[in-house]
């Protein structure tokens, strides 16, 4: 068992941990603190603003009635089972996918206990320019955020190799025709 957690992509589960331990102690350290909507600058580009999020990134369905709670979080929890599984299958040479996952996974559960616990994702990390201000968000959003970037880079990274490993495969089988 203990083998299971070295040698493949489950060793990357305590950033996972990380992600999920901050997000939640973020999240009510802003409950403890703040009222529902008030907002207290940080810089002249960023505050902290205490929003109730009912719908999934940049409030899609925000209003859809209620029953996006439970989409929303079956989704995240299929996502979720998805992801343990790949971890699982993941060989120890792999370094930047697991990670990317283990990111992806402790933002996802963040967000799914929220919708469990609360009914909507409470998201603070409020940046603008001028008055035009993103959609708040929190700390599951930014491993999130991390995670799906380093799938990106791992792709431009590693993805030439997959392709070439494919057409020296072929190219192999061709030979020994």
């Amino acid at each position: 068992m203990l083998n299971l957690f070295r040698e493949t992509g489950l060793r990357f589960l305590w950033i996972s941990a990380v992600a999920f331990i901050l997000d939640q102690w973020s999240k009510y350290a802003v409950i403890d603190s703040m009222s529902l909507y008030q907002s207290i600058q940080i810089m002249p580009f960023f505050n902290f603003t205490y929003v109730h999020n009912y719908g999934a990134a940049f409030s899609f369905l925000d209003s859809a009635g209620g029953w996006q709670r439970w989409f929303f979080t079956a989704i995240a929890v299929v996502v979720s089972i998805v992801i343990l599984w790949w971890l699982k299958q993941s060989p120890r040479s792999q370094k930047m996918l697991p990670v990317a996952f283990a990111f992806i996974l402790g933002g996802a559960l963040g967000n799914v206990y929220d919708r469990i616990v609360h009914g909507y994702v409470i998201d603070f990390l409020d940046f603008y320019v001028n008055n035009y201000h993103w959609p708040a968000f929190n700390i599951a959003d930014s491993a999130i955020f991390i995670g799906a970037a380093l799938l990106i880079i791992d792709m431009f990274k590693n993805g030439d190799k997959d392709e070439a490993s494919d057409s020296d495969a072929a190219s192999a089988s061709e030979t020994t025709k």
